[in-house]
């Protein structure tokens, strides 16, 4: 395989297959922007949607995104990436509306999980900032290798009323159409990335040239071992009886609390080396790294049904 001159060190196999699933998505973020009235977009500052957001800016240029982005903050997020979410947000010239967990939980809509992580509990704030805003398209970052119950999910999923998910009622994708009829109420979820892979992700975000919370790299960090996962200590994640913080070199594979987010070892402290990391892997990123989805065999599900992402 030969790099192409345009992108050194990106195999002519690799930039074919990146150029497939930029078209598709950006015919995707068109195609919201054309037929729905008020799409919106989560951005969280992780990398998917950093990605996700800098397709539509491509996708939409010369003309500016038309459309806000939206976070859920749970509170326990890492705030390299809420500076980098906010300097985005500012650079970009875009609208963002933050959905505050900690709000729900102050004023007692919603209470604390007694493993102290937040993020099952986004769905409420989330499906009330849809409402709030009257959505009738919300696109997200999800990728169908990430979770079983990603991958049998549309890129156009339709949610009811109540923001659920029913699996077994979904519509037809044939030869790129999509269906964005919906009732007053409901919306459609929009997913460009379903068919990209972390390690596309990776590829385009090193031939894009996109920036990325540093985190996402080889740092040194403190850290405790925890049911097989490094997570670090501070105002989220008590040490406890037995653990012993250590100093070590880590990055992110993916983010989400802090109190439930894994880092992995590693010396990947750039692009080209995080590629070759990940090319490597034989476990998916969430797999890895993320307690919430170790809650049950159909946690990722259970949490889609009732409206989360």
């Amino acid at each position: 395989m030969t790099a192409t001159a345009q992108h050194p060190g990106v195999s002519t196999e690799h930039a074919s297959l990146l150029d497939a699933l930029e078209s598709e998505a950006i015919h995707i973020i068109r195609d919201v922007v054309a037929e729905l009235e008020r799409p919106v977009m989560l951005f969280s500052g992780g990398k998917d949607s950093v990605v996700m957001l800098h397709l539509a800016a491509k996708a939409l240029w010369p003309a500016p995104v038309p459309f806000p982005v939206l976070h859920v903050d749970t509170g326990h997020n890492f705030p390299e990436v809420l500076e980098f979410r906010d300097r985005t947000v500012e650079k970009l010239g875009i609208e963002l509306v933050v959905a505050s967990v900690q709000d729900y939980i102050d004023d007692g809509r919603l209470q604390e999980r007694a493993d102290g992580t937040r993020n099952p509990l986004q769905t409420v704030p989330l499906l009330d900032a849809i409402e709030a805003g009257r959505f009738d398209a919300v696109f997200g970052g999800g990728r169908r290798d990430e979770d079983k119950a990603r991958a049998k999910e549309r890129i156009f999923s339709l949610r009811n009323a109540f923001g659920h998910w029913d699996p077994k009622n979904q519509r037809p994708e044939l030869w790129h159409l999509y269906n964005t009829r919906h009732r007053p109420g409901e919306h459609v979820r929009v997913f460009p990335l379903s068919n990209w892979t972390e390690l596309d992700v990776w590829r385009y975000i090193a031939r894009e040239g996109i920036e990325l919370p540093p985190l996402y790299y080889a740092h040194q960090r403190e850290v405790i071992e925890r049911d097989g996962m490094l997570l670090h200590p501070g105002e989220h994640v008590e040490v406890r009886e037995g653990e012993v913080p250590q100093i070590r070199s880590v990055r992110y594979r993916t983010v989400g609390d802090m109190s439930c987010t894994g880092a992995v070892l590693s010396d990947a402290a750039d692009v080209q080396a995080v590629i070759a990391e990940v090319a490597a892997t034989t476990v998916t990123e969430r797999g890895a790294t993320r307690a919430d989805d170790r809650l049950s065999e159909a946690a990722m599900e259970d949490r889609k049904k009732e409206g989360y992402f």
